[in-house]
């Protein structure tokens, strides 16, 4: 592995938190920095993000996700979200950029967090939508499980030769 590029092989897919420590305020801070650091298409920027760290919510969202047990123990959750009339053609890259951004950053400060998917599963998107307040007009991409880590797992690269093509296929 790159030791330079040691920051990017540790973010792991977290699903094991410490549900009695809470995220300070400003790692939600510089959470939401990293998300909104991402780049855009034409710097259109169609994301929004809700900040969840109600109990009561999480629990809630963790049965409306069918993936999303883990959310019972974290303390935080982040809704990515994008407005479609900001961009329509991109807002999923855009959305995406800014929740990996998001998870880097949070292994980077010593937390743990993983990638729920919402967006393209209409069934995922109805569940979660009324809970969360979100209009009619705006997407849900993700949830962001985030939260102490109770699990350790050591960096890694994913790096497969066999993926590369040089100059064409």
């Amino acid at each position: 592995m790159d030791e330079r590029l040691m920051f990017l092989f540790k973010r792991r897919s977290i699903r094991a938190f410490h549900r009695d420590k809470s995220v300070e305020e400003k790692d939600i801070k510089a959470l939401l920095e990293a998300g909104m650091a991402a780049p855009s298409a034409r710097n259109l920027k169609p994301w929004h993000f809700i900040v969840v760290t109600d109990r009561e919510m999480l629990d809630k969202l963790s049965v409306a996700h069918p993936y999303a047990e883990m959310l019972r123990e974290a303390t935080l959750c982040i809704a990515v979200c994008a407005d479609p009339e900001i961009s329509e053609r991109y807002w999923v890259q855009d959305c995406s950029a800014a929740t990996e951004n998001i998870l880097i950053a949070a292994a980077n400060i010593g937390l743990g967090a993983v990638w729920l998917g919402c967006h393209p599963r209409e069934e995922r998107k109805k569940a979660i939508k009324p809970l969360l307040g979100i209009p009619d007009n705006i997407e849900l991409l993700s949830l962001i499980a985030i939260g102490h880590p109770a699990e350790e797992k050591e960096p890694r690269t994913q790096y497969d030769e066999t993926r590369v093509h040089r100059e064409r296929w």
